[in-house]
């Protein structure tokens, strides 16, 4: 089992960075592809970007590439969303996910994840 807890949301003005942390509280996601996802009330949850076991593989959302970067830290079982040049539309609740370690391909689709951290609150004022 993997539990998950994210960190580092908060407000900021558009055009700051944020940086939100997914750390691992109980089990290992040294071996886990991982993603973030985020969500506005009343909207389908999306994805923003992924990351394999290794760090080498990453992808984005249209919407955040050239923005966002996703990496990750094992050895800390933590995996990082740097968020930069942050826009008003960026506002939602951001959550992380991994899959279980025997898959181990990146995915943008959320079904594909098996396990779930609460969220943190992003909210960009513009």
């Amino acid at each position: 089992q993997v539990q998950l807890v994210e960190s580092g949301g908060g407000l900021v003005q558009a055009g700051g960075s944020l940086r939100l942390s997914c750390a691992a509280s109980e089990g290992a996601i040294s071996r886990s592809v991982m993603g973030w996802f985020r969500q506005v009330p009343g909207k389908e949850r999306e994805f923003v970007a992924t990351i394999n076991w290794s760090g080498f593989s990453t992808t984005y959302a249209d919407s955040v590439k050239g923005r966002f970067t996703i990496s990750r830290d094992n050895a800390k079982n933590t995996v990082y969303l740097q968020m930069s040049s942050l826009k008003s539309e960026d506002t939602a609740v951001y959550y992380c996910a991994a899959r279980r370690r025997d898959f181990i391909t990146p995915s943008t689709v959320q079904s594909d994840y098996n396990y779930w951290g609460q969220g943190t609150q992003v909210t960009v004022s513009s």
